[in-house]
């Protein structure tokens, strides 16, 4: 039986502070048809986590007050929420931008048959994950049969639109590494993902968003019974740079959970580490004055590093 590793803590990340609040990512639930190993969410088909109506309507009416400019939909598979489709309309009613993070297999999932197309008429952002573009790699890390199911979900797409020069339907891939290490630099792996897609496979789309492992859950659980996740912490902290500090998507965006409760980012959501501005245990989304958050403090631990070692990572990508 393997031995798992003690996770040692270094406590010592850099403060962080709020700027202007553009953005709200919004996590409707942790069901998922797929079950990744480096998922820091422990999503999957078995969860029953799942943003209700009237959570929805307190994540709209916030939306309004607030003037927020992008609503980043997120899960699991934030598609297989019943609500989803009705969110997007609203939200787009009130001008803001819609992005959905897919997992592109679900677009080809019973009962999604037109999902692509209604992603399309919404004009929403796509940010499709597709860790490798080699097929054993993305097996591997994702499932047998995911790569092929991802190809089918990225031609629906450009049949539609999606990645093509001015059509204003916005694709973008995400990479994420094997292991535990950290991504190669964005720029040469685009120019090879761009390539190697549109020679093999016909495929286009607009960019490329490499992002690093989180420590955190499955993939953390998964370092400390293989006795790598210290060494892993020491390779991100090591690789810090301050300047990625003032790049890190998280000073722009607050975190809801499938309940309305706030975070300051995503993997703070996972956590359970709270919106550090209101200095309460748990704060909601039908309470929060988007005010109070201007220059306060973000809550930061050693997963931080993930965000601002080498090139930095964010939701969009490289910062530098």
């Amino acid at each position: 039986m393997a031995q798992t590793e003690t996770m040692r803590l270094l406590d010592d990340f850099p403060r962080i502070q709020r700027g202007r609040l553009t953005t709200v990512q919004a996590n409707l639930g942790y069901v998922c048809n797929q079950t990744c190993f480096h998922c820091h969410v422990n999503a999957g088909p078995n969860r029953r986590e799942v943003m209700q109506r009237g959570t929805v309507d307190e994540l709209l009416a916030f939306l309004e007050r607030a003037a927020i400019e992008t609503l980043d939909l997120t899960g699991g598979a934030p598609e297989l929420n019943p609500h989803f489709r009705d969110l997007v309309i609203q939200a787009r009613a009130l001008g803001v931008e819609v992005l959905d993070r897919c997992n592109l297999t679900i677009l080809s999932q019973p009962g999604q048959e037109d999902l692509a197309h209604f992603l399309a008429q919404q004009r929403v952002g796509i940010v499709a994950s597709l860790p490798c573009y080699l097929e054993q790699n993305v097996d591997a890390q994702r499932g047998d049969g995911v790569f092929e199911a991802s190809l089918t979900g990225l031609r629906q797409l450009n049949a539609l639109g999606y990645g093509m020069p001015g059509s204003g339907l916005e694709l973008n891939l995400v990479y994420n590494p094997q292991g535990p290490e950290l991504p190669p630099p964005q720029a040469a792996l685009e120019a090879a993902y761009h390539q190697y897609l549109e020679d093999h496979y016909g495929i286009v789309f607009n960019g490329l968003y490499t992002i690093a492992n989180m420590p955190i859950n499955r993939f953390a659980k998964t370092l400390a019974r293989k006795g790598e996740y210290n060494h892993y912490m020491q390779t991100l902290r090591l690789a810090h740079q301050d300047a990625n500090l003032e790049g890190v998507m998280c000073r722009s965006l607050i975190s809801v959970d499938w309940q309305g409760f706030l975070y300051d980012c995503d993997f703070n959501q996972m956590l359970h580490i709270p919106l550090a501005a209101t200095g309460r245990p748990r704060s909601h989304i039908r309470d929060l004055d988007p005010r109070h958050l201007l220059d306060a403090d973000f809550a930061v631990a050693d997963h931080c590093y993930g965000s601002t070692a080498g090139q930095g990572s964010s939701c969009g990508g490289a910062l530098g």
